[in-house]
């Protein structure tokens, strides 16, 4: 997910209205910093930091792609190297519970406790439900 360029309404009205004010007069000057100069000074640092933040964006989003691809490459080599200690060693091991994984005669698996639960739970809702 690539994060949304900015952009600026002000910016834009601004400029149109610049655009606008020059038609009437190129040094329009009302007094306490209110005239056309500053307007377009203004703009343009706007306009700069806009564009310094979108670039910085960019970096981040190339960062951010990097960044998964690298975790992707090291999740990939971590369960082939799980793999390899189980290959070499076995998956009831003590050098395979060192690498990071679940001895077989330890693991649970759970679809089968739920059947059981299930299956228990049914017959006691039946027995209930006779009586």
């Amino acid at each position: 997910m690539t994060l949304a360029k900015r952009s600026s309404r002000i910016l834009e009205k601004a400029q149109q209205r610049v655009s606008g004010m020059q038609t009437i007069d190129q040094n329009l000057d009302f007094g306490h910093s209110n005239n056309l100069q500053n307007m377009q000074q203004q703009i343009e640092q706007l306009r700069a930091k806009l564009n310094t933040h979108n670039n910085a964006l960019a970096v981040i989003d190339a960062s951010r792609t990097d960044i998964e691809q690298l975790e992707k490459s090291l999740s990939v080599l971590c369960e082939n190297m799980l793999m390899s200690v189980a290959g070499r060693y076995g998956k009831d091991s003590a050098e395979y519970v060192k690498a990071g994984g679940v001895r077989k005669s330890e693991r649970i698996r759970k679809s089968t406790n739920t059947r059981i639960k299930t299956g228990a739970e049914q017959a006691a809702v039946k027995s209930d439900e006779t009586t």
